[in-house]
């Protein structure tokens, strides 16, 4: 087999792309439409990252081992999927989003909602509404990376709506790190985010399997199941050496799509200053236990569950997903997400999956005291060490640039995509974006 050529003899870049999530998926879709020459790794079977998911035989559609779903403002992913024909594909729906207060759960996702929610004093409910809506309205995220959300948030809000709501959010998404997270993540969070909330028929896994084989068919070679050992310089020509047995090669680019850590340990030519840099963003892992049961565990029609923490629940969020989605596209299974972020030392992260199960079972028969393992068909734990980056005060100094220090080497990560929060529709934004970047920059200048 040929080893690709050099851009510097003017043919069309040769361009390796590590890690098929949707980051990579959209950069590989930009550069093969400007005739770049792509090739594309994935270290698991199927491509998706943290949007991926699985399909039992008797479902018609997948689950994704991460609850995901899309706001009607995420238009970066739905702009996509209209320029790739898909767009009648698209669902929205307006489920129910539910907070917890004394013993009971109340919708929390409209004014109606809110006005009515019995946990807050109406002058507390007066000022909030004031607050809430001055971040929609204020269009710069730029001032608010100076403060913490905890600060910012309790003196704009008052003790008690910041003590009842907002903090323990904040303490369940980044746990030790909650009062370290800057208001411009907060801001981002309120500033874009809609009641209405959307997926793809099928389920993401769909989506993503329909986009390979649209790349596939574009001339993109898709390497499933092939883990990139390391990247290095190739030397004499220029051009980086990617070691992915038994499909490495050489390219003229290479654009890394993995997390900040992963990216540091695979390249050995970093400057150490910005291996350093890689290594010290902070993130939380991620934790998700999929029950499919034989009824709903609730009546409700409530599909997301916010739970604080410090009310004795031992998971964050509850995501009765067959009250978005029906449960006749799961051969008529009920589907329910228990999740949680953890600090990576968490031993919930190594724990024997059955003992993670009865951990939260506790938490499950405070929300439906009739539930039984007899109600369960089957389940599933997924676990991941990167899934939500920890953005602190001025960490917009802090984040990597997508070109990165040596040249033709490139980096897009979820730390990048800040403030928005993590998702698939910054993911899409953010592929799109490197690939606008490297088609500047050809041909690469080779190291001297």
């Amino acid at each position: 087999m040929a080893e690709p050529q050099s851009s510097t003899d003017h043919v069309a870049p040769r361009v390796a792309i590590v890690g098929a999530g949707m980051t990579g998926l959209a950069a590989a879709y930009d550069l093969a439409r400007q005739g770049w020459h792509v090739t594309l790794y994935e270290a698991q079977p199927q491509a998706g990252g943290l949007a991926g998911g699985f399909r039992e035989p008797h479902w018609a559609w997948s689950l994704e081992y991460f609850y995901h779903h899309w706001f009607a403002s995420d238009h970066h992913i739905l702009n996509w999927i209209e320029e790739l024909g898909w767009r009648e594909d698209v669902i929205f729906r307006r489920p129910v989003t539910v907070v917890y207060h004394q013993g009971r759960f109340y919708p929390f996702d409209s004014a109606r909602a809110v006005l009515a929610y019995p946990g807050l004093s109406w002058p507390a409910k007066v000022r909030m509404a004031a607050v809430l809506a001055y971040l929609r309205l204020t269009p710069r995220w730029q001032p608010f990376e100076r403060v913490t959300a905890h600060d910012w948030l309790r003196r704009a809000l008052g003790d008690e709506a910041y003590t009842a709501l907002w903090e323990p959010l904040l303490e369940g998404k980044f746990g030790p790190y909650a009062r370290q997270v800057n208001m411009a993540w907060f801001w981002a969070r309120l500033h874009s985010r809609t009641p209405q909330l959307g997926t793809f028929v099928g389920g993401f896994q769909a989506l993503v399997d329909r986009v390979v084989a649209r790349l596939r068919a574009m001339g993109v070679a898709v390497h499933l199941n092939t883990r990139v050992q390391r990247v290095t310089r190739a030397g004499e020509g220029g051009g980086w050496l990617v070691d992915a047995p038994p499909r490495g090669g050489r390219f003229d680019a290479v654009l890394l799509t993995l997390a900040p850590h992963q990216a540091a340990r695979l390249v050995p030519d970093w400057p150490a200053a910005y291996r350093l840099q890689l290594m010290s963003l902070k993130h939380m892992a991620a934790l998700t236990v999929i029950l499919a049961l034989r009824q709903p565990l609730t009546r409700s029609g409530y599909y997301w569950y916010n739970i604080p923490k410090r009310a004795g629940f031992p998971f964050l969020i509850l995501v009765e997903h067959t009250h978005f989605i029906p449960a006749q596209h799961y051969g008529g299974d009920a589907i329910v997400y228990v999740g949680d972020y953890l600090p990576l030392e968490d031993p919930l992260l190594q724990a024997e999956p059955e003992a993670v199960l009865q951990h939260y079972e506790a938490g499950l028969r405070r929300i439906q005291p009739n539930y039984a393992r007899s109600w369960v068909r089957a389940w599933w734990l997924y676990r991941t060490e990167y899934a939500q980056p920890v953005p602190e005060v001025h960490h917009s100094q802090r984040i990597p640039a997508i070109r990165t220090p040596l040249p033709g080497l490139y980096l897009a990560t979820m730390s990048q995509v800040y403030p928005w929060d993590r998702g698939t529709n910054y993911a899409v934004e953010l592929g799109r974006r490197a690939a606008r970047l490297m088609q500047a920059d050809a041909p690469f200048t080779p190291e001297g």
